[in-house]
């Protein structure tokens, strides 16, 4: 199997290609790529990729109808410098925080959702000891 070392993907499914995509690169940094008139999308940050994919898309066509209105807990892992200043900022934008500012030996997270419910956790690393 060929490996792409460029950038790792993730795909999200989404209910409104254009809202996602006005989400993600309007409140977290990504930029747009492609997108493909509504059915399909591709944004991204750094090295990830995250591929945003409406009804109409093969990728959602694929998701078994059992599973197609299920978001799942797995969630897209953003890294910030001062997680309290992305809270102020992504809570004055009117951002959906679905949990409290979580502090633990490896640092502190929250978790904001997407105009589809998807998770997106923004983490902060613990100051290292050296």
């Amino acid at each position: 199997m060929a490996t792409h070392d460029e950038h790792a993907s993730v795909r999200y499914l989404v209910d409104d290609v254009d809202e996602a995509v006005e989400f993600y690169t309007t409140h977290l940094g990504f930029t747009l790529e492609m997108n493909a008139g509504g059915a399909f999308a591709d944004v991204r940050r750094g090295p990830l990729r995250l591929l945003l994919s409406g009804a109409a898309s093969s990728g959602a066509r694929a998701t078994p109808h059992d599973r197609a209105d299920f978001p799942g807990r797995n969630r897209i892992h953003l890294v910030v410098d001062d997680i309290e200043a992305e809270v102020a900022r992504l809570a004055e934008a009117g951002l959906i925080l679905v949990s409290d500012l979580v502090s633990g030996p490896g640092g502190s997270q929250i978790l904001v959702e997407d105009p589809s419910g998807n998770l997106v956790e923004i983490f902060q690393p613990a100051a290292r000891q050296d």
